[in-house]
């Protein structure tokens, strides 16, 4: 598969050089790349990662200046002496609304407690608002390094509105929760978001009900339950009318597919899938749409649709086409990922601190954004005590103190989330090359943005090649000349994690290296 990877980038970069392109003054020698200021795609709201789970023990029981040092890696946007990051500048954070797993031990049959969470709804009904002390702490951590965007999301009903008592369920399609506790369950969702802003001074942007809906959630593994798409329109009628009552702005996120193919079609789930179709069409009996604060955008997940490359933005084509053609103007927002696949290229098990698994997800976050037009991307773990591909960071297994490892996963998605500010819009790339997205996916990947004033032009480059260094000049369509250009780079390199450089070759050309991410940014 190496020499395969490497034949095709030789191949790739032979016939990019060769290319004779009106624009390109020494088309021999770089490729060039305009951000065409002409053509605004998406505009971008946030870049981020879950507080699932482990941040529970961390935030609550680690020792202060270890706690300090992840959110400072996870959220600070301030830069050493050398103007190299000292964190990634996450600006979206996913708070887990726990269903009270934790309280019931061991007879909750989630046998792994790190998978656990706590629920601030007591069985009497009252509410103990000194749970999730852990996950507030962290993000208490995040609103004071000026992280923009909370969204709270539930991956199963408090337990005591189950119909098996559980946090997860027994299977088959139907929601886990009891006919006679929808209104019980989006009082207590309203409750909890009202009590962060009143008790901790966090305004949650979204909520998202449901999590992964078209699973059944009857492996005991961790909290969750199944939703039929008319469950989720309840939901989400009884909580617009509970978030209005309550005189809360929270939007409703739906839906966090557990496939990005179950928003655009049905697949093998009769009542679980086509959400865009059955949420955001008049025409549908499971509408929402019209109200007003149901966020007019479906979310869903990219796991198991990576590989191969060419079917990975096929399908991320279909997804785009599929959500445009139930309405315009509705967004995707791929809301968690993290590495569960095992093929050619990579295999999920096994925590990797290295440049592949970093790679193969900067890769992946470059099609959702170019071609399925995600306006957000979210990692799924932050912190991880895993032997998995699931974290930014990494921690020992223990709830009470351990060692902290960061990874190249976390140092490349800051290739994309310490730069791309909320509200800054993606803009197409032309290059001199004629590079197609098919073309291009072992080799070099490029994506644009600006901020709406244009005082920047910042380019993201993904060199997947082993061996190949892309010559590039980077330059705006309508020729800006530039005060400085900035460069921050990412490879299996010790120093180079989003190392900063300040580019002042006499010739305009930048050297992308092998393996790795490289953020060009132009500042005028």
């Amino acid at each position: 598969m190496k020499i395969l990877v490497f034949i095709f980038g030789l191949l790739l970069l032979v016939t990019s050089c060769k290319k004779n392109n009106k624009g390109n003054d020494n088309q021999d020698d770089f490729i060039s790349l305009s951000l065409n200021l002409n053509d605004k795609k998406q505009k971008i709201h946030a870049f981020g990662a879950s507080d699932a789970w482990s941040i529970q023990f961390v935030g609550k029981n680690w020792p202060l200046d270890k706690r300090e040092h992840i959110a400072e890696l996870l959220f600070s946007t301030e830069v050493y002496e050398n103007e190299t990051p000292k964190g990634i500048g996450l600006s979206g954070w996913r708070f887990n609304i726990g269903a009270g797993s934790t309280e019931q031990g061991s007879s909750s049959d989630i046998n792994d407690e790190w998978r656990r969470a706590e629920c601030f709804l007591n069985s009497d009904g009252s509410y103990d608002w000194n749970k999730q002390s852990g996950q507030r702490w962290f993000l208490q951590q995040a609103k004071d390094y000026g992280l923009e965007h909370v969204t709270a999301f539930l991956n199963s009903p408090p337990v005591y509105y189950t119909k098996n008592g559980k946090a997860w369920s027994n299977g088959g399609s139907s929601a886990n929760l009891q006919s006679d506790k929808y209104e019980d369950f989006t009082e207590f969702i309203a409750r909890v978001i009202k009590e962060l802003a009143t008790r901790d001074n966090i305004s949650v942007g979204y909520v998202s009900p449901v999590n992964e809906p078209q699973w059944d959630w009857d492996n005991k593994g961790q909290e969750g339950s199944p939703y039929k798409n008319s469950e989720i329109a309840n939901i989400a009628s009884l909580l617009s009318q509970e978030f209005y009552a309550q005189e809360l702005s929270t939007l409703i996120e739906l839906t966090d597919a557990a496939h990005i193919s179950y928003i655009y079609q049905t697949g093998d789930k009769p009542e679980r899938g086509n959400q865009a179709y059955e949420f955001f069409s008049p025409e549908s009996d499971n509408y929402v749409g019209e109200l007003a604060n149901v966020a007019l955008k479906i979310s869903g997940h990219s796991y198991y649709s990576t590989y191969p490359p060419i079917t990975m933005i096929e399908e991320r084509r279909k997804l785009a086409s599929g959500v445009a053609g139930v309405n315009p103007k509705l967004e995707f927002w791929q809301s968690e990922y993290c590495i569960l696949e095992n093929n050619d290229e990579i295999i999920g098990n096994g925590r990797d601190l290295g440049i592949d698994p970093a790679l193969y997800t900067a890769r992946l976050i470059h099609y959702d954004l170019t071609v399925a037009n995600s306006a957000t991307w979210y990692w799924w773990l932050a912190v991880s005590p895993y032997d998995y591909k699931d974290g930014l960071l990494y921690i020992d297994y223990n709830k009470y103190d351990g060692n902290v490892f960061d990874s190249k996963i976390l140092w490349a998605f800051g290739n994309y989330s310490r730069f791309i500010r909320p509200g800054m819009s993606r803009y197409e790339v032309v290059r001199s090359d004629n590079q197609t997205s098919e073309m291009s996916v072992n080799g070099l990947m490029v994506s644009g943005y600006a901020p709406e004033d244009i005082s920047k032009a910042i380019f993201v480059m993904v060199n997947y090649s082993e061996n190949i260094t892309y010559p590039v000049k980077v330059k705006t369509t309508d020729n800006r000349e530039p005060k400085i250009v900035k460069l921050y780079t990412t490879s299996a390199k010790a120093d180079e994690n989003l190392k900063y450089s300040e580019f002042t070759g006499e010739d305009g050309i930048i050297a992308i290296a092998p393996e790795s991410v490289v953020t060009v940014i132009m500042e005028f």
